[in-house]
């Protein structure tokens, strides 16, 4: 396991990563061919402790993500340093674990602890953190005796009480709109603490809503700084809010 994180610098830690410059990249295969990569210049910089990326699927936001999870150490079914939760020597799929071969990242400092957190495979490192507990003779942590949105919301306050670097994908998956409101209020405690960086990827336009975080949409077209009344989310809700029947009707119609 990583050792003690230890500094007196505020985050973020990660303050950037961008396209390699000395690699060559094949953009005819997955993942260098995302939209996110046409250009030799992508970059995103992070200058919060909280940066929210939010967009519509396909467009590559969890495959940032695992590519910053590779970066940071992380394996690509989630977890922390030096967990590896699933076995991948069967895996046929190509992930964004990929990108950690062409991605720099400039760190200050280097951050040797966090967890990246998968909602697909939360049950999976919830158990191996079971079994690694009991290994050790230690009382297992037990997050799946709780509701799904109670484990989850468990499981990240007993994690995010640390130093580091904590990646989400998708984290309201599991998590009822007032549980979403209580995730908020750790982000906000995270913020507070200035301990640990926050990059996550949602569709939830209570978590876009973060007091102090850095909001971007990623879309075909790249990256970019968003507002929450500008982001597609917010407004779909907007309407929907306004004239139920109408927006279900005008988006499901044939």
């Amino acid at each position: 396991m990583a050792r003690a994180f230890q500094t007196r610098l505020a985050p973020p830690y990660l303050k950037q990563v961008r396209l390699r410059d000395d690699v060559a990249i094949d953009r005819a295969r997955y993942p260098f061919n995302l939209p996110l990569f046409r250009d030799d210049d992508f970059q995103l910089r992070f200058d919060r402790a909280i940066t929210i990326i939010v967009g519509e699927n396909g467009v590559g936001k969890s495959t940032l993500l695992e590519g910053i999870a590779a970066i940071a150490g992380f394996d690509q079914a989630g977890g922390g340093p030096g967990y590896r939760p699933l076995d991948h020597s069967e895996a046929l799929e190509h992930n964004g674990d990929r990108l950690q071969d062409v991605l720099r990242a400039s760190w200050l400092p280097k951050v040797g602890q966090g967890w990246f957190f998968r909602a697909e495979s939360f049950f999976s490192v919830a158990r191996y953190l079971d079994r690694a507990a009991l290994d050790a003779g230690a009382l297992p942590p037990d997050f799946l005796s709780y509701s799904h949105g109670e484990g989850f919301l468990r499981f990240f306050e007993e994690r995010c009480a640390r130093p580091g670097i904590f990646l989400f994908d998708e984290p309201e998956s599991a998590l009822s709109p007032r549980r979403q409101f209580a995730f908020v209020k750790l982000l906000r405690t995270i913020a507070a603490a200035g301990k640990a960086q926050v990059i996550l990827a949602t569709h939830s336009p209570i978590l876009m809503a973060t007091p102090g975080a850095a909001l971007f949409s990623m879309t075909r077209a790249g990256i970019d700084p968003i507002g929450l009344h500008d982001t597609d989310h917010y407004r779909l809700y907007r309407e929907f809010i306004l004239d139920p029947a109408g927006t279900v009707d005008a988006m499901s119609h044939d």
